[in-house]
């Protein structure tokens, strides 16, 4: 079935052209349509990747019989906009995340999906590499023993591209770090527990007003601590490392950006030899997350097995990061924290 199966992608972002090549690598299935507000960057982006359809009316290419797969590629705040309308058109739908900006919207969204019975999948692409199973199953191993703390970083100079409405770096970057965290509680201790934690954070708001930097500190109720910090107006850094009771797992490359190649993470037993863990693989995360949603739709399923998000884990991700972004908030607030 994959081989017939038609993409339309909404917006003409960086984000765009990185799974439009990532379709066209998969290649099983192919990109019928694009659609973009701003005419000669639409052409542009048709011409680049050999897209034969172009629309500046959203809802036109939403609603054509030929799309299979929305892409939706737009602003968070955009978002749960364009997941109800290709909901309602019966769509299978990959969207960008942060899913949205806030839970009213989340809800909205995800019960429009479950009404309409559509295949709906947040693109946290990173999850969807081997890269990630590999860290699932050494995790599930017991290596480590029980996990006891958890550290997630990821810093970008990417304010200058952002849309002020998708309320900065908690829901740009900060999700990547939170979305594994997630994933790590509930696979250790089981989805009840992984929400039950207090988030306390700082934050210090860019210049567009919104929260460009924070740290959080997320205490559950077995006593794991986390620490998340994400900033959006310097460095390109990432990090992720989980202590268990008997050793430790620490991420030696991007954990966001798995590629083909050079994907690694050590392990070691407290004042042992480091065994490095190195997973090649057949391309990046978009890559991957194209074959998962093809695979989805194969075999009609409407989402794709963990490590990837399920719909209570789109819920769960938001519901952390809008209420990291409330104390980053609070935080700012208290202190009169702004752009340094």
């Amino acid at each position: 079935m994959s081989g017939s199966i038609k993409w339309a992608i909404l917006g003409t972002s960086f984000i765009s052209g990185v799974m439009a090549d990532a379709i066209k690598a998969q290649g099983q299935s192919t990109i019928y349509g694009v659609a973009g507000r701003n005419t000669t960057t639409l052409a542009e982006f048709a011409n680049q990747y050999q897209i034969p359809h172009q629309f500046t009316d959203f809802d036109a290419l939403i609603n054509n019989p030929e799309v299979d797969v929305i892409y939706i590629a737009l602003p968070n705040h955009l978002h749960h906009e364009y997941v109800v309308k290709a909901a309602n058109a019966g769509k299978a739908i990959l969207c960008e995340k942060s899913l949205s900006v806030d839970m009213p919207k989340t809800i909205e969204s995800l019960a429009a999906v479950d009404q309409n019975k559509v295949f709906f999948l947040e693109g946290l692409m990173y999850l969807a590499h081997p890269f990630m199973q590999q860290l699932s199953k050494t995790l599930a191993s017991g290596v480590i023993g029980e996990v006891k703390s958890i550290r997630g970083q990821y810093c970008a100079a990417i304010s200058q591209f952002v849309n002020p409405a998708s309320l900065g770096a908690l829901f740009n970057l900060g999700c990547y770090p939170a979305s594994l965290m997630q994933l790590v509680m509930q696979q250790q201790f089981g989805t009840e527990l992984s929400q039950q934690y207090h988030i306390e954070a700082t934050g210090r708001r860019g210049q567009d007003g919104n929260i460009c930097e924070s740290t959080a500190i997320v205490s559950y109720s077995n006593g794991v601590q986390c620490h998340l910090h994400t900033a959006e107006d310097y460095g390109l850094h990432a990090g992720f490392t989980i202590l268990g009771s008997l050793g430790c797992i620490e991420f030696t490359s991007n954990p966001w950006l798995p590629e083909s190649q050079g994907n690694h993470f050590t392990v070691r037993l407290y004042e042992q030899d480091v065994e490095v863990v190195d997973v090649e693989a057949k391309g990046n995360g978009f890559y991957y997350q194209v074959e998962a949603v093809l695979n989805a739709l194969d075999t009609k399923q409407y989402t794709v097995p963990r490590p990837l998000v399920q719909l209570s884990d789109s819920v769960d991700v938001m519901q952390m990061l809008t209420t990291w972004h409330q104390a980053a908030l609070e935080s700012c607030a208290a202190n009169n924290t702004t752009e340094r």
